[in-house]
């Protein structure tokens, strides 16, 4: 086949030559660097294997690596994914642009279900467009893009679960067995069956293992998520685990997250109901928990301001914490509007209980589901006040709903945090601190940033007992960008600290 060389080495900036690139992705080879695990693939040519840049392998000759910029690439040059590191464990190198964007559809399971046409219009491009796009920025087509996601996808399930071949096949996105048996031996020369580790201890669902870049700060992030959990819908358990209920077209469950620190990864525990939605499952839980940031990246960013280099020390790999679903967070902040976030999380907790649907699950504080966006439309502004709130915050949370029905809540590939923030603001009792922070937390803007925030006025203020006003923020925040939700993240903690 067909070098690939190209496709990883394409130069960035004018000063950055094809030989220095590859000259820093080996010396990131030879120092097992992890800052890179996920940015670049390698493969050797005299094993016809590729490997993440960690690989604890007998590192290969210079002249026997080849690099790429994502397994797709290096599956279509023909190599086999190391069986060692494990190329699917990888956080993945994601960044703010159309190409990615599709690239994070297509592997959460976009094309398993659906076609390139209709992939195609959720995007807003042509179908050629959307060939055209992802063969400059990977240098394969969508469809070689989804098969070598299923197969890695498969290759993880094989190699941590023991499900079925027959549920492996279809919770991988292949139409059959006979099928996914037939593209692994054609692309890995091996049987499904031959590389499926031992039993694992016996537990209640699956367990499967989701990597990310170190350091990572799960305790301050646990404490945030525990703070603001919806009870009922979700729960932190011993202070070590993270608890919810789950509800995907049309399955319903469970999932609990424990650290592995010692791996650099988390623990991923699903109810066995789950298993034919794992992929999109696993890629909501991605985004949650922000395992996709490159926390070197952005300290030398953040590190100039004084306040929030003081803070990263306290707290290194400081993630920002996403949601599970958009629509929930988006109550969440609404019934966060001008009152504590105790008080918060108690009126959300009567929300769950009182319109969300009740489920069995192993833990005790996960007891609901949370109710969906057609429910809370159609219920009377009189009704939603009875778990606690004004008959105005009771209107805006059912506008909210209906705005979600409409699909406003979908984050469109392209669009920008100030288009987003604009858009959300139509809706009736939504504002701009409110329609910030969904944008920073539900919809994943790296620069969202709710300055109106009487919290991060205070934590960015010199003097004790003092705050900034919020234009004085914005301005200062403006050195910030483009991580000024990490900026966020790192002033409520120091609050937190004090």
């Amino acid at each position: 086949m067909a070098d690939k060389r190209s496709e990883m080495t394409k130069d960035n900036s004018s000063t950055t030559t094809v030989v220095e690139r590859e000259q820093a992705y080996y010396r990131a080879v030879v120092a097992k660097d992890t800052r890179f695990d996920g940015v670049f693939f390698t493969g050797i040519k005299t094993t016809g294997i590729y490997c993440r840049p960690v690989c604890s392998a007998k590192t290969p000759r210079a002249s026997s690596c080849v690099f790429f910029s994502s397994a797709a690439a290096a599956e279509a040059s023909g190599f086999r994914p190391c069986l060692r590191c494990r190329p699917e464990l990888a956080p993945y190198a994601l960044q703010q642009n159309l190409a990615y964007g599709v690239w994070q559809k297509i592997t959460a399971g976009a094309l398993n279900d659906g076609n390139i046409e209709q992939l195609a219009e959720q995007v807003g491009l042509s179908s050629r467009q959307l060939r055209r796009v992802l063969l400059q920025e990977f240098g394969v087509s969508p469809v070689e893009l989804a098969q070598t996601q299923r197969l890695l996808f498969a290759k993880k399930l094989l190699q941590e679960t023991h499900l079925p071949m027959t549920e492996l096949a279809y919770a991988a996105g292949f139409g059959s067995v006979r099928r996914f048996n037939a593209l692994f031996e054609q692309r890995y020369k091996m049987t499904p069956g031959s590389i499926r580790r031992a039993a694992q201890e016996e537990s209640e669902g699956l367990v499967l293992r989701l990597a990310y870049r170190p350091p990572y700060a799960w305790d301050a992030l646990l404490a945030y998520l525990g703070g603001r959990a919806m009870p009922g819908l979700e729960a932190v358990i011993d202070r070590n685990a993270y608890a919810r209920s789950v509800q995907m077209d049309g399955k319903t469950g469970w999932i609990k997250l424990t650290h592995l620190p010692e791996r650099g990864q988390l623990a991923l525990q699903v109810a066995p109901s789950l298993s034919t939605v794992l992929m999109p499952l696993l890629a909501k839980v991605r985004t949650q928990f922000d395992l996709e940031a490159n926390p070197t990246v952005i300290q030398s960013h953040l590190q100039a301001d004084a306040l929030l280099a003081q803070q990263m020390v306290l707290t290194p790999g400081l993630r920002v914490p996403g949601a599970f679903d958009i629509f929930e967070l988006a109550i969440r902040a609404v019934l966060g509007q001008q009152v504590s976030v105790a008080g918060a999380t108690t009126v959300s907790g009567r929300l769950v209980r009182a319109f969300g649907d009740a489920i069995t699950t192993p833990f005790a504080g996960v007891t609901h589901h949370f109710p969906a966006p057609a429910l809370l439309a159609q219920l009377p502004v009189e009704e939603i006040a009875t778990i606690g709130v004004p008959k105005s915050r009771a209107a805006t949370i059912q506008n909210l709903a209906r705005f979600a029905l409409a699909g406003g809540l979908q984050r469109k590939i392209g669009a920008s945090a100030d288009a987003v923030v604009a858009d959300l603001k139509t809706v009736g009792g939504i504002g701009e601190w409110t329609a910030q922070y969904i944008a920073l937390r539900a919809l994943r803007f790296p620069d969202a940033f709710p300055a109106g925030d009487l919290g991060l006025q205070k934590a960015a203020a010199i003097a004790p007992e003092s705050r900034i006003t919020e234009k004085q923020l914005l301005q200062r925040a403006q050195a910030w960008s483009p991580w000024r939700s990490y900026a966020a993240l790192l002033l409520w903690q120091s609050l937190s600290n004090k």
